[in-house]
């Protein structure tokens, strides 16, 4: 049976001038626009094709892909706003609804704000929600301390960041444990740092522990090698410069060049870091 909101293999029936026809079971034979057609097609052919309701509640086909399917939560442009709500550009023939009482502030036609997609199975329709609490626990269960996530950045406070964790549920990075720029709506892994008696996640960045400092101790050395057996990065280089280069904060790149000088890795010099010749890990 063909579901709505979902990717389904579905067999094209017939093809003409305008598109091709494909039979999605129990919605009937549906037309998908010849713009929409990636490549030419034949009766007989199986191909993934997305289904959805129109504002008038009938089916609709489709070979694109949303930019965020049901259950996943994406940055999203406002294209215009009624009374009702907000229709934001979803990248599919039909525009993506934000009603109204499911925005948590007021949406503004040309900006843009994290869209959780839900399914809304009594209305039968697919509609935009940034109310994440109503669809997403603050309390997600089934996660160990330091697992590596997928993250949702989708709102700032003067404390830190709240992040979608695995499209799931909610957590917080705080800011000391944020060393670069992030941006809302930005998607990125990260790691469980805590799990609080309450139930709820704080969240890292970046690898915790030990583990960690082997990897950025890694990445010193090949980019030491790979930079002609030098480096003019210091612990008095700026934190964003360090960052850029490994990925990491201040702090744990002068760990992990303390690891190397101590095996007799490197040099340290004033200006930088350089390799000891003859020595390998």
């Amino acid at each position: 049976m063909a579901t709505i909101g979902n990717f389904n293999s579905l067999k094209v029936t017939r093809s003409v001038v305008a598109g091709i026809y494909v039979d999605c079971e129990q919605f009937g034979e549906l037309m998908i626009p010849g713009w929409d057609v990636t490549k030419k097609l034949d009766a007989g052919a199986e191909i993934d094709v997305f289904l959805f309701f129109d504002s008038e509640g009938r089916p609709v086909a489709t070979m694109r892909k949303p930019l965020a399917m049901p259950g996943e939560a994406a940055l999203l442009k406002v294209m215009s706003v009624t009374a009702g709500g907000a229709l934001l550009e979803w990248g599919m023939p039909k525009n993506l609804f934000v009603p109204a009482n499911e925005q948590q502030q007021k949406m503004v036609k040309g900006f843009s704000y994290v869209v959780y997609v839900h399914h809304d199975r009594h209305a039968q329709s697919i509609i935009g929600s940034t109310k994440f609490e109503k669809y997403l626990t603050l309390t997600p269960g089934g996660f160990q301390l330091n697992q590596e996530v997928s993250l949702v950045i989708c709102d700032q406070s003067e404390l830190g960041y709240r992040a979608i964790i695995n499209n799931t549920g909610l957590g917080f990075l705080y800011n000391n444990d944020v060393f670069r720029a992030l941006k809302i709506g930005e998607k990125t892994p990260g790691f469980i740092k805590n799990i609080r008696e309450d139930g709820r996640i704080d969240l890292y960045l970046q690898k915790p522990g030990y583990e960690k400092i082997v990897d950025i101790a890694e990445q010193v050395l090949e980019k030491i090698r790979t930079s002609g057996g030098f480096i003019a990065v210091t612990d008095k280089s700026p934190a964003e410069e360090i960052y850029a280069l490994f990925g990491t904060s201040k702090k744990n790149y002068k760990k992990a060049v303390g690891g190397l000088y101590k095996k007799g890795l490197v040099a340290l010099e004033e200006d930088g870091v350089r390799l000891v010749t003859g020595k390998s890990v």
